[in-house]
């Protein structure tokens, strides 16, 4: 089968499309024909040797797929979906490729209305935004909530949660464009961190009260103005890391918000650890992908064979919402 590998650690020139073998299924898992194959930054990460696959995953790049079940190993018959179904898969590795295998409690059946190659956008972004918004962060109805890289793949996933929560949205994002799309998503408070402070804003905004909540998928870049924009007993919820690594903290602050710093990948957790989150995130979401209320956000797509120019486009970051390699 076609899979990109890596010729070496580096740059998007790097990527090349190879000839190796089909996975193997072990028990439990099924065996999926890719469709699509979405783009994080953790790929251009792994792509630069900076990430490398937790122990046992597939040395492959891509977290995430859409396709149709080819085979079923034994186990994985007796879970309710059958060869042939359409599905959406979260991986620890192995997504850049014609075929997957992966456990069966890793995946969800793609909802009737959603086209399988716009599916592949759901799965990473929305788990993850769920993960950090419901399960880490305790988002409630009424909270303040501000959204770094608003416009980015779990920023539009975020968004739409928080408005279905019924948090009140601020996000920041580099262009009015940018900012003007995460509107229509449903983002009250619009902040273009390049022209204005956000922390100053937020504390405008809130007469000085600030957010209760921060999910940023910027990092050190930001953080001292998360500290300043965060209201008392607020919390920060850190997933990228664009913005850089290290930052100095000033202790005194963060006591005096009596703030909750939480860091957290989703890549790195137990198979078992996804399959309740995946659960949960599926019951609570489901009904409101085939409503229509939650939609997956595509801004491009790109042939398979174009890997290094989507990476290219991914690193220019002048996406909304996700990029995809199409396989067929």
């Amino acid at each position: 089968m076609k899979a990109i590998t890596l010729r070496e650690a580096g740059g998007a020139d790097a990527l090349i499309m190879s000839e190796i073998e089909e996975p193997v299924l072990a028990p439990g898992e099924v065996l999926i024909r890719t469709q699509a194959s979405g783009l994080n930054g953790a790929d251009l990460l792994q792509r630069r040797g900076l990430y490398p696959p937790p122990k046992g995953a597939s040395p492959l790049i891509g977290l995430e797929v859409s396709g149709t079940i080819e085979k079923m190993h034994l186990g994985a018959d007796k879970s309710g979906f059958h060869i042939g179904d359409p599905v959406m898969a979260l991986l620890s590795g192995g997504g850049y490729a014609e075929k997957v295998a992966i456990r069966h409690d890793q995946i969800m059946r793609v909802p009737r209305n959603i086209p399988l190659i716009e599916a592949c956008g759901i799965t990473e972004v929305f788990v993850t935004a769920y993960l950090e918004l419901v399960i880490l962060g305790h988002l409630q109805k009424g909270e303040r909530l501000l959204i770094h890289a608003g416009a980015s793949g779990v920023g539009t996933a975020a968004i739409q949660i928080a408005k279905n929560i019924g948090a009140e949205i601020w996000v920041t994002a580099g262009s009015d464009e940018k900012l003007g799309f995460c509107k229509e998503l449903g983002a009250h408070h619009l902040i273009n961190y390049k022209s204005e402070s956000f922390a100053e804003r937020i504390l405008t905004d809130t007469d000085k009260r600030g957010v209760n909540c921060i999910l940023d998928l910027v990092g050190a870049s930001h953080f001292p103005a998360n500290l300043e924009a965060l209201a008392l007993d607020g919390r920060i919820l850190h997933v990228g890391l664009s913005g850089g690594t290290k930052t100095e903290l000033d202790l005194r602050l963060l006591l005096a918000k009596r703030a909750s710093l939480i860091g957290s990948t989703l890549r790195s957790r137990s198979y078992e650890e996804k399959a309740e989150i995946i659960k949960k995130f599926w019951a609570y979401a489901e009904q409101k992908f085939i409503t229509g209320e939650f939609h997956p956000v595509i801004d491009k797509v790109f042939a398979a064979k174009d890997v290094k120019d989507a990476h290219l486009y991914m690193e220019s970051q002048k996406n909304r919402g996700k990029i995809l390699l199409k396989w067929s």
